[in-house]
């Protein structure tokens, strides 16, 4: 894509029970967006009147049927809204199915727009699992949802702040079934795409470091196997791939080498072992990627925050930041340079 073109970016809403809808409209009253971007929200227009009025913010909500159209215009909040939510059934700040329901029919309609060709990429605002769930889901995150919709094999998640990025071998599980998942195959199989993914976003050689599972990297078998008989044997195998990968390296220094720049990529081996770093080092400014799309899908990497919906109070900084990853990513212009 030629530098000077603006990507189209379908921006979901979230769950319009929470703070989906004022972060949305926060950050896309930031110039900055309709400079780099053209942006789409796929959502209801009623809740993001609402949240104009909330925020006291002067963009003006503008229904349209082609996103091929929208964000030309800075002061208009062009919106693709499919009709399946009335005002009367939004409970701000309360769980409500009917209201997960919508959310996860925008996130499809935005992976269908993003199939079709008619944007460039995604960027999402929390979707509430439990009210996906209510409403039928099995499927009830983003990932697991367009990863059903496009037939994709392996998809990954990838969260980061400034300088750190984590990609998780699992993430929606309990703990005790997470620790199933670390399996030879599956580590290789997510090391591989790890690799391919940043050597498409700009690196020529990422460098690549498992995170051991268990406390000290096991104490060579001591307090568990998996290190020597699940992790060791795949990244050996990794590297035999021609992958720049190391590891087992226990978790509790492994993230500290990985801001300090040791590696550009940590394999976390469970969702909170992940997470909670990424959290801890630059809560504001966390996002999402996932790896293994067909197109480009950004998010914040917040909930919902039913206790502050409606406030007016709600931080947008993962928003934005999600929107101008997301932009990076459509232009080609990769995480080396994000």
């Amino acid at each position: 894509m030629e530098e000077s073109r603006k990507p189209s970016i379908a921006i979901t809403m979230g769950d319009p029970c929470g703070i989906g809808p004022e972060v949305v409209v926060k950050a896309l009253a930031d110039p900055s967006v309709y400079a780099s971007c053209l942006p789409v929200v796929v959502g209801n227009t009623y809740a993001l009147e609402q949240a104009v009025k909330l925020t006291g913010s002067k963009l003006r909500i503008n229904a349209v049927d082609d996103p091929s159209s929208a964000g030309r215009d800075p002061g208009s909040l062009d919106v693709v809204d499919i009709g399946n939510l009335n005002p009367e059934d939004i409970t701000v700040g309360k769980i409500n199915p009917v209201c997960g329901q919508a959310a996860m029919e925008w996130v499809t309609k935005a992976g269908e727009l993003a199939m079709a060709g008619a944007v460039e990429a995604l960027a999402t605002a929390p979707l509430n699992k439990e009210a996906a769930s209510l409403a039928g889901y099995k499927s009830i995150g983003h990932m697991e949802l367009l990863q059903d919709l496009t037939g994709s094999k392996t998809v990954a998640t990838m969260l980061m702040s400034k300088n750190l990025r984590v990609v998780h071998l699992s993430t929606h599980r309990s703990l005790r079934v997470a620790c199933d998942y670390v399996k030879k195959d599956r580590i290789l199989q997510f090391l591989q795409i790890t690799h391919d993914s940043f050597v498409k976003w700009g690196f020529d050689k990422p460098r690549i470091a498992a995170a051991a599972l268990n406390p000290h990297g096991s104490d060579g078998g001591l307090l568990g196997n998996e290190e020597a008989e699940e992790i060791s044997p795949a990244v050996a195998q990794a590297k035999e791939q021609g992958i720049h990968a190391v590891g087992p390296i226990p978790a509790d220094i492994v993230f500290h080498h990985a801001i300090e720049g040791r590696y550009d990529v940590v394999l976390a081996m469970f969702h909170d072992q992940g997470h909670i770093p990424v959290k801890v080092y630059g809560f504001d400014e966390s996002i999402t990627a996932n790896l293994g799309l067909p197109f480009v899908r950004t998010s914040v990497d917040h909930g919902t925050a039913f206790d502050i919906a409606g406030k007016g109070i709600a931080a947008h900084a993962s928003m934005l930041e999600a929107i101008r990853l997301a932009v990076a990513l459509a232009k080609g212009n990769g995480l080396a340079e994000f």
